[in-house]
């Protein structure tokens, strides 16, 4: 775990460090923004690569809210109003359900780099934020996301050449 002035100088893509100086923004002096904090006028031209599931405290699991037409070409169908689960792999599905409560119980910023979308089959690598949402500032009920990817390798050079490219890389980073 590490600080936010860490994070911000460890961002590569000029599309993820956009949403997050967004999220920071709208965060003001609160731990964490709400849902309706996020305008998507000030991130428009980044919501191809941005995603957002709400926490659904009585089934325990993440409803999808919004996933940007990268993002769901990645995943091959829509999240919206659907369960995590139904959405990736299940062997994905826990994985992404643990470090998506990781999040919000921290609460705490999440990036990964390198081969971002192993767990759900596909391949590839890329960059991603993992951004605790709460509509009363205190308890986080949400994420949201950004994730930049190549599914072929040879366009990898274009993340920069600091991403490995052989696994995964996930760095937590605390809000408290």
């Amino acid at each position: 775990m590490t600080d936010l002035k860490s994070l911000t100088d460890a961002i590569q893509s000029p599309a993820l460090k956009a949403v997050f100086r967004h999220w920071l923004d709208v965060r003001g002096a609160r731990t964490m923004p709400a849902w309706k904090d996020i305008d998507a006028t000030v991130i428009g031209k980044y919501l191809p690569l941005v995603w957002a599931w709400r926490f659904d405290r009585a089934q325990g699991t993440f409803i999808g809210r919004l996933a940007g037409e990268e993002i769901l070409a990645v995943l091959g169908k829509e999240i919206r109003g659907r369960p995590l689960e139904q959405c990736f792999p299940a062997n994905a599905a826990s994985v992404v359900l643990a470090r998506y409560k990781a999040v919000i119980d921290g609460p705490q910023i999440m990036r990964t780099t390198g081969h971002v979308h192993m767990k759900t089959g596909r391949h590839g690598i890329g960059e991603r934020i993992v951004l605790p949402l709460s509509e009363d500032g205190i308890t986080g009920d949400g994420v949201l996301g950004a994730t930049e990817y190549r599914l072929h390798m040879g366009d990898a050079r274009t993340l920069g050449a600091a991403i490995d490219h052989h696994h995964e890389d996930i760095t937590n980073y605390p809000l408290s």
